[in-house]
């Protein structure tokens, strides 16, 4: 070997320094990659055992909820009387306002006045009342371990008040939704 093919002391640095480069690009890609990897995993086990995220499709949950809206739902078996529940029907997730639990006693008047065990219940998210389809005898109980769901939209939604959906049991229920998503204009909680 000739001694002028021989590097020079800043060809030499120059290569150690891409050398160098190379290496921490490698470290800070694998790094990157694990952080999204692992914040990916923790967002999908979230979403799966605690906040499920559900998009709303038709408009049985109207004016509340419109279709193409996405929310989140709170994995919860407490429930208090005009809460949004979701929960599985066969193959789907449908969403209904909670009206009663187990032993009450729902009737429905002509106008869309819904009691509960004789009393009136206040119902200020609907725009307007409705008998809809209802095949169900009335007055109505409450089977035990069962929870009786309305859509707020009752002209059109089939809800408890059919008996093809019925009264809805607590295995069925993925959670209470408590916020909207999207669209952003509209982000914040469910009422």
């Amino acid at each position: 070997m000739k001694f002028d093919q021989m590097p020079t002391s800043a060809q030499v640095e120059q290569e150690l320094q891409r050398e160098r480069y190379k290496l921490r690009y490698r470290r800070t890609l694998k790094s990157t990659i694990f952080t999204l990897l692992t914040a990916a995993a923790a967002a999908v086990l979230v979403a799966t055992l605690w906040l499920p995220v559900l998009q709303i499709y038709g408009s049985s949950m109207s004016p509340t909820l419109s279709e193409g809206e996405i929310v989140l739902s709170w994995k919860s078996a407490d429930f208090e009387q005009g809460d949004i529940v979701a929960f599985y029907y066969g193959n789907s997730l449908l969403i209904k306002r909670y009206i009663a639990g187990p032993g009450s006693w729902i009737d429905i008047q002509e106008d869309g006045t819904v009691l509960v065990d004789g009393e009136v219940l206040d119902e200020p998210y609907l725009t307007e009342k409705a008998f809809g389809s209802c095949d169900i005898e009335l007055p109505y109980q409450v089977p035990e371990g069962r929870y009786f769901l309305l859509g707020d939209h009752r002209a059109t939604s089939v809800d408890s008040r059919h008996t093809a959906v019925g009264c809805i049991a607590k295995e069925q229920i993925v959670g209470k939704v408590m916020y909207r998503v999207w669209p952003l204009s509209a982000f914040g909680t469910v009422q």
